[in-house]
């Protein structure tokens, strides 16, 4: 049929037919072709929902979407593909969408040429916006990125950027954001995420990307993740558009600490003007929540230094200049998009042509056309995309493309296939694309996002190698040539300049040539650890060394990424690797390709594990069912030499996966060893119904427990009252400071008890007789306080020289012969510390809190060294003294305390040389030891780091 736009914009069918009559004609279609060897019927109207009615996942949508836009030779928005939930919605944005007669090779850019300036770039850059800046300073005019829609191209310069994102960070001042708070970002690829995630960092704050909603028949399993997610983080504001508001107020209600959801600010809008904040390179820039199952997620912590290593190193050796022009579709929420593509040409220089994912997977020819047009020299795509234009994209949708141009085209972020690799270049010759420009590339959140890279303009290596001593030898010893059964793995390059990688054994041994073992690696681009998750970070790191948690082998100096440690099959002394065996059975006709899990599940019996194959499918009959369960069990044998132990054949939707597609194989192992296998998904309604309920169930406990807490604040501070007045008269007129130190600890220990606080001590016995001096933690006003109450002998608390200002409290403390420090006055200094080693000298012990202050995060800040160069002169120990608690019960500027548990640990006592012969180098040994032991006990990693952090 030929369609034709009529005059009133209304869509009509030359040869009068019934558009509506067409358009379910092709759902009907779709669906019988999806299913047809099924004899079940199928009725289909306006109204029948996509998802639960006929089982449409996202693939079956673009799939759906894409015959419609050919039989109607309309361009329907991308959108459409998450929101589109019966063929009602898809025939309302038929009747809207614009023509598609001009083909896209045609369409006219109108940006300009880019720059051939090659050497612009910041590179004495510490920070992501001293990056910004320094684009910002030398060319604000220049074009930084061109955002590809439904309704065109639109430009941005670097000027354009900077005031969008200082527009963002007013308005989060404005809110109250302070630094190092985190701000989720849940924004679709559009210009507000750039702003946005500039504007949280011009405001000292922490970006926090994840995912928008994408399909309503999975939003339950989408809010209560992203609620964990959020409640990790300790997220306060949310950006998002309003169209997802609906999900954003299910989290806020959720998420205790989330405080504001707002939508972009219209640039029009009166604000404040922004304030800067001083960021510094050490500070966190972006923190990465990795796909998990079902646990509590990891985030990522990754600083402006970890990023700017990681980015100069790629630029470096995929050879980016600012004349080149990085062609992507990914999604910026991942940190292949968001780093590898945009981070990346933002400092270098070069220009960035986005598209939404959404557009990819509709159209994915776009992406090619968006090469072509826009002269594209560096792309990057996980291995699925390569596949998808390989699958969908006909002979017509690229005639006269031309891809000469690309120089990279990135292959990364899940496992390589070498036929996807050698079909993609092949397919491709004829439109200009060199063989050599396809890059396979591996990368990991915990490096940033690189970490190894082919080499450029070199054509791809593929390792065959003999199946059956690697799978039980693990030595990748070359095949034979032309063996059927050989195992086949892409060469992933070589580590960034300034990273490096090692192979070892369970034992941690390094391993030689051609034989595998766990990949582990180091450099400037790793990061510190989880935010948070100090149990986690201890796994994470290995003498010095982060697990990457994949297997790999090095020949001729490549390295070949064989698979993760989680994911592979254990069985009958065979290591089993399931990404050759779901890509066989994918090919399978009746199969869902994607849609294929191999994972192992622990048999009691035999004691080893069992190779479970699940493969979903939309056939129905037993006899059909039968048949394909036999042609997956022949294909297992072809691939692996024996049949799988159990085939599952599962209905649609019940492999997991992640946001970026990936296949979640010990999430979906867990669906199939607790029974879940066949079980329906709940409908929409339903699923709000349930966070509704969950979300005022929450409220209803918080509510709950913050009048318990209220009354809690209420007794703590009228014990306070009644303590105090009887507590500072009895130290103000003590005689001495030991008699001072004895009653204030008695009022310490009945504070403690009237208010029902549980201090633990440990370690006092470690605490020597002898001159010593005790150094502590500080996180909150009460840490003097526990000390009081624990430490039986008196000590001479140093504290800083401001709180003489109070009289009430300067005349408490000068009674228990606290000696006051300057921290700002040099020559002042200097004479507080020949007084506090005469004092250590004359056989008084000292306590100190070394960090000076403290703040609200989790976290050790620097120690001053003045106390540790008092001990090395007065050769006197130094006794570690670890808080934790306090911060809980009573943080930085709060008023109202909660009940929480102390507990203070004394380490041993820690002693320099009797006669050290450099005594700054004692110092600093005192310190780091004593750093050592807090940091220890607190789960925490490098100055003030919040990622580790005990919450």
């Amino acid at each position: 049929m030929n369609h034709t736009l009529t005059p009133a914009g209304v869509l009509s069918t030359a040869g009068g037919g019934d558009v509506p009559a067409r358009l379910l004609g092709l759902v009907r279609e779709t669906y019988l072709e999806l299913n047809r060897q099924s004899a079940k019927p199928v009725a289909v109207d306006l109204d029948t929902v996509l998802d639960r009615d006929l089982g449409l996942d996202s693939l079956a949508r673009v799939e759906l979407l894409m015959r419609i836009e050919r039989a109607f030779g309309r361009r329907l928005p991308e959108a459409l593909l998450a929101q589109a939930q019966t063929p009602r919605d898809l025939l309302a944005a038929l009747q809207s969408a614009p023509n598609q007669a001009a083909p896209l090779a045609r369409v006219h850019s109108a940006t300009q040429e880019a720059t051939q300036d090659p050497a612009d770039r910041p590179v004495h850059a510490t920070t992501l916006l001293e990056m910004l800046d320094w684009h910002v300073q030398r060319h604000p005019d220049r074009i930084q990125l061109v955002l590809l829609s439904d309704t065109g191209e639109t430009p941005f310069t670097y000027a354009e950027l900077l005031r969008g994102a200082r527009t963002v960070a007013a308005r989060l001042q404005q809110l109250g954001v302070t630094p190092q708070q985190t701000v989720a970002i849940m924004l679709p690829t559009c210009a507000d995420y750039f702003f946005s995630y500039f504007g949280i960092l011009l405001a000292g704050a922490v970006p926090v990307p994840i995912y928008p909603p994408t399909r309503l028949s999975q939003i339950e399993d989408h809010v209560r993740r992203h609620a964990r997610i959020l409640a990790n983080a300790r997220t306060q504001v949310l950006i998002t558009v309003a169209e997802a508001m609906p999900v954003a107020h299910l989290l806020e209600a959720l998420v205790p600490g989330l405080r504001q959801v707002i939508t972009p600010q219209p640039a029009t809008q009166s604000l404040p003007a922004w304030q800067p904040v001083p960021v510094l390179a050490g500070d966190i820039a972006f923190i990465q929540y990795t796909s998990g199952s079902t646990g509590d997620p990891k985030g990522v912590a990754l600083t402006h230094a970890n990023l700017l290593a990681n980015i100069r190193a790629i630029g470096e050796v995929l050879q980016l200049t600012a004349a080149d022009v990085f062609v992507s579709w990914l999604p910026l929420y991942h940190d292949m998009g968001l780093i590898g593509a945009w981070l990346c040409s933002l400092y270098t220089g070069n220009r960035l042509v986005v598209m939404s994912p959404l557009a990819f997977l509709l159209r994915p020819q776009d992406w090619l056309w968006a090469i072509h047009r826009h002269h594209g020299t560096h792309t990057a795509a996980p291995n699925f995309a390569y596949e998808l234009c390989l699958r969908h994209v006909r002979p017509q949708d690229i005639d006269g493309l031309d891809l000469s141009s690309l120089r990279v085209a990135a292959n990364g972020a899940e496992p390589v296939s070498p036929e996807t690799v050698t079909r993609f270049a092949e397919r491709f010759a004829a439109h200009g694309l060199r063989p050599q420009a396809m890059t396979p590339v591996y990368g990991l959140a915990e490096s940033t996002v690189a970490l190894l890279i082919s080499k450029p303009e070199h054509m791809p290596l593929v390792d065959f190698i003999d199946r059956a001593v690697f799978e039980r030898e693990h030595r990748a010893q070359p095949a034979v040539y032309h063996d059927p059964h050989a195992l086949r793995f892409v060469a992933c390059g070589h580590p960034l300049p300034g990273h490096r990688v090692r192979l070892v054994d369970a034992a941690g041994v390094k391993v030689p040539e051609r034989v595998e073992g766990r990949l582990e690696f180091q450099g400037p681009s790793a990061t510190a650890g989880y935010y948070r998750r100090p149990d986690e970070t201890r796994k994470l790191m290995h003498d010095g060394w982060l697990d990457s948690g994949d297997r790999a082998y090095r020949a001729e100096g490549e390295i070949y990424i064989t698979g993760r440690v989680k994911d592979i099959i254990i069985r009958g002394g065979r290591h089993l690797y399931p990404h050759e065996i779901e890509q066989a059975v994918g090919e399978l006709p009746g199969v869902r390709k994607g849609c294929v899990v191999a994972f192992g599940s622990a048999d009691p019996i035999s004691g080893t594990e069992r190779l479970v194959l699940l493969a979903e499918t939309r056939e129905s009959g037993p006899q059909a069912r039968a048949r394909l369960r036999e042609a997956v069990q022949q294909r297992v044998v072809d691939v692996l030499g024996e049949p799988a132990d159990t085939v599952v054949l599962a209905p649609p939707h019940t492999v997991r996966k992640t946001s970026s597609g990936k296949l979640r194989r010990a999430a979906t192992r867990e669906v199939f060893e607790r029974g879940g296998i066949g079980a329906h998904s709940r409908p929409v309604w339903r699923q709000f119904a349930s966070l509704g309920w969950n979300a005022a169930a929450l409220r209803g406990r918080q509510a709950t427990a913050q009048a318990g807490h209220m009354a809690y604040a209420a007794w703590f501070w009228l014990v306070f009252a009644l303590l105090a007045p009887p507590a500072w008269l009895a130290v103000a007129l003590a005689p001495d400071p030991a008699r001072a130190w004895a009653r204030a600890r008695v009022a310490a220990r009945l504070l403690l008890r009237g208010t029902g606080l549980k201090l633990r001590v440990r370690g006092l016995e470690a605490v020597p007789l002898q001159t010593h001096l005790v150094v502590a933690n500080h996180a909150s006003d009460l840490d003097a306080l526990m000390l009081l109450a624990a430490l039986p002998a008196p000590h001479r608390f140093v504290a800083k020289r401001e709180l003489l200002r109070h009289p009430a409290v300067r005349i408490f403390l000068r009674r228990l012969g606290t000696v006051f420090v300057e921290r700002f006055d040099a020559q002042r200094s200097v004479a507080d510390a020949r007084r506090l080693t005469e004092l250590a000298t004359r056989g008084v012990s000292l306590c100190v809190f070394p960090e000076g202050t403290f703040r609200p995060e989790p976290g050790l800040l620097g120690f001053h060294l003045g106390p540790f160069e008092t001990a090395v002169q007065a050769r006197i120990a130094v006794v570690p003294a670890t808080l934790q608690g306090t911060r809980e019960v009573l943080g930085d500027g709060e008023r109202l305390p909660h009940h929480h548990p102390v507990q203070l640990d004394f380490d041993a006592p820690i002693r320099a040389a009797q006669a050290p012969a450099e005594p700054f180098a004692a110092a600093v040994a005192l310190r780091d030891a004593a750093r050592a032991a807090m940091s220890q006990r607190l789960g925490e990693k490098g100055e003030g780091a919040a990622v580790g952090a005990t919450p």
